[in-house]
C-alpha cells in the first residue's frame, strides 16, 4: 500500500502523538508498504525509510512565543489569515487550517497513494478527501481518545472570573476561555460520525468514542498500542525514595496537582524526592502548586531528554505513579512496565486496561483521591519484595500484548478494508 499519514501537530518527545506517528509508520514501511507524513510544527522525528512532507502552519504557539503576532510578509494566503483570525479570537485552529491545507496538496498526488490515515485531526474539510471531484482516496482516521474528555475536565477546574494578575480591575474568564479553546470539538463531532473507519487504542476509549462523537461502533477497531524495545529493565540500582510522573505538568486531566498533593503528605514521614518528566509552564498552576505546598526541594523537572537518558530515568525510580483523571490509553504507563518500574494507577479511562489486574502490574485507586494515592504509594514503597513481583509481572505482561509490529500489521488490515470497501462504493457508483 502507499500510505499517506496525516498529522496536524508531531512533537517528537512529549505525549503520545509524535511517537504513535514515528513507531506506527517504522512498521509499516518495515512490513514493505510505502508511507508519508504530512504533518504541521513540530514536526516529527521518523525513522528511515518514511518520507516526511511539511505542511507548515503559522505556527502560532512555539514554544517561548506563543500567540504570536506574525509579521504581514509571513501571510501566504486565506487559510493563514484564517488562522491567525481564529487564534486571536481564543479558538484553536490548527486542526481546520491543517486540514485545508493538507485536502489541496493531496489533490495535486492523488495518483501518488492509496488511502489517507488521519491521525486526529478529525476537521470537516478532510471528507473531501473521499470525494472523487476533489481528490479520490478513501479515508481512515485514529481517534485516541475523544478531547471533549479533556474539555470537561478543564470545564470542571476552571472558574468563571478571576482576577488578572498584575492588574487592579482587569479580569479574566477561565471557563468561557475554555470553551472557546476547545471550539474545534464541533467540526469534530460532525466529522467522526460520517468517517469509514476508526481506530482507537482501548476498549475505552471505544466506548467513550460511541457516546461522545456518535460513531457506529460497527465501524471502530480496537487496535493495542505497542512499546519500543528500547524500553528495558535498569542495569543500575534504583535511586532510594525516588518517585517518577511522565504527564503534562499543568493539563488537569493528569492529575499531577493530585500527585503533588498526596507527595506532600509523603514527605512529612518520608525521604522521598519527585522527579516529574515535564516542563511546566513558567509561572504556572504547577509551580504555584509546589510553592504553596513547599515541597520545591524535593521536586525536580526532566525533559528534553534523549531516548536512552529516558529509559534510565524510567528505572531509576522505585515506582511511578500515574494520576490521570483520564487517558484513552496511557502510553508511558506501559513504558513503565516494560522498565520493570511497579505502578500506582488511577482508575480512569483505559489505564486499568493497560494494567491488568488490580495489585498484579499495578495497584489502582480512585482518581482524584489524595488519600488512597498516599497510602498505596507509602505501602508499596515499604515492600521492596511487591515491587519487585509487580516490575516483573508488568515486563512480561508488555511483552505479551504491546507490539509496534502488531499495531502495524494489524492497521494494515484495517486500512486495506477501507480500501475495498472504497473501491467497491466507487464500482457500483459507476455502473
Amino acid at each position: 500500500m502507499r500510505i499517506a499519514m496525516l498529522s496536524y501537530r508531531s512533537k517528537p518527545h512529549v505525549g503520545g502523538q509524535g511517537i504513535y506517528i514515528r513507531r506506527l509508520t517504522r512498521e509499516l514501511a518495515a512490513l514493505g508498504h510505502t508511507v508519508e507524513v504530512f504533518s504541521g510544527q513540530p514536526y516529527p522525528d521518523l525513522d528511515e525509510g518514511v518520507a516526511l512532507t511539511k505542511v507548515p502552519s503559522l505556527d502560532l504557539y512555539r514554544p517561548g512565543d506563543e500567540f504570536r503576532n506574525p509579521h504581514p510578509r509571513e501571510f501566504r494566503d486565506l487559510v493563514d489569515l484564517q488562522e491567525w483570525l481564529l487564534m486571536r479570537s481564543g479558538s484553536f485552529p490548527e486542526p481546520l487550517t491543517f486540514a485545508k491545507r493538507v485536502v489541496r496538496l493531496l489533490a495535486e498526488r492523488r495518483d501518488e497513494f492509496d488511502v489517507v490515515f488521519d491521525n486526529q485531526t478529525l476537521a470537516t474539510p478532510l471528507l473531501e478527501i473521499e470525494d472523487a471531484s476533489v481528490v479520490g482516496l478513501p479515508l481512515a482516521a485514529t481517534i485516541h481518545h475523544p478531547i471533549t474528555m479533556d474539555r470537561a475536565i478543564e470545564l470542571d477546574v476552571a472558574p468563571w472570573v478571576r482576577r488578572k494578575p498584575g492588574s487592579r480591575i482587569r479580569f479574566e474568564a477561565p471557563k468561557i476561555g475554555v470553551w472557546r479553546w476547545y471550539s474545534f470539538l464541533t467540526g469534530q463531532k460532525r466529522t467522526a460520525p460520517r468517517l469509514r473507519r476508526v481506530v482507537v487504542p482501548s476498549e475505552s476509549s471505544k466506548r467513550d468514542v460511541v457516546r461522545e462523537f456518535a460513531v457506529d461502533p460497527a465501524r471502530i477497531e480496537t487496535i493495542l498500542l505497542g512499546v519500543d524495545d528500547r524500553f528495558h529493565p535498569p542495569t543500575a540500582p534504583r535511586v532510594p525514595g525516588r518517585i517518577l510522573a511522565m504527564a503534562s505538568a499543568d493539563a488537569p486531566l493528569k492529575g499531577i496537582h493530585i500527585l503533588l498533593e498526596s507527595f506532600a503528605k509523603l514527605l512529612t514521614e518520608r525521604d522521598v524526592e519527585l522527579v516529574l518528566v515535564t516542563k511546566p509552564k513558567e509561572g504556572g498552576v504547577t509551580e504555584k502548586l509546589i510553592e504553596r505546598l513547599g515541597i520545591g526541594h524535593r521536586v525536580s523537572f526532566a525533559n528534553g531528554l534523549t531516548d536512552d537518558e529516558l529509559v534510565a530515568l524510567m528505572g531509576s525510580a522505585e515506582l511511578a505513579c500515574v494520576p490521570s483523571l483520564y487517558e484513552g490509553f496511557s502510553l508511558p504507563t506501559a513504558e513503565l512496565m516494560a522498565c520493570e518500574t511497579p505502578l500506582v494507577v488511577s482508575r480512569a479511562g483505559a489505564i486499568p486496561e493497560v494494567v491488568g489486574p488490580d495489585g498484579l502490574c499495578a495497584d489502582v485507586v480512585e482518581p482524584g483521591d489524595v488519600g488512597a494515592l498516599t497510602t498505596a504509594v507509602a505501602a508499596l514503597l515499604d515492600d521492596p519484595d511487591r515491587r519487585a513481583r509487580m516490575g516483573a509481572a508488568g515486563r512480561q505482561r508488555v511483552k505479551e500484548l504491546f507490539s509496534w509490529s502488531a499495531v502495524a500489521a494489524r492497521t494494515a488490515e484495517v486500512l486495506e478494508d477501507v480500501i475495498a470497501e472504497y473501491n467497491e462504493e466507487n464500482a457500483h457508483a459507476d455502473r
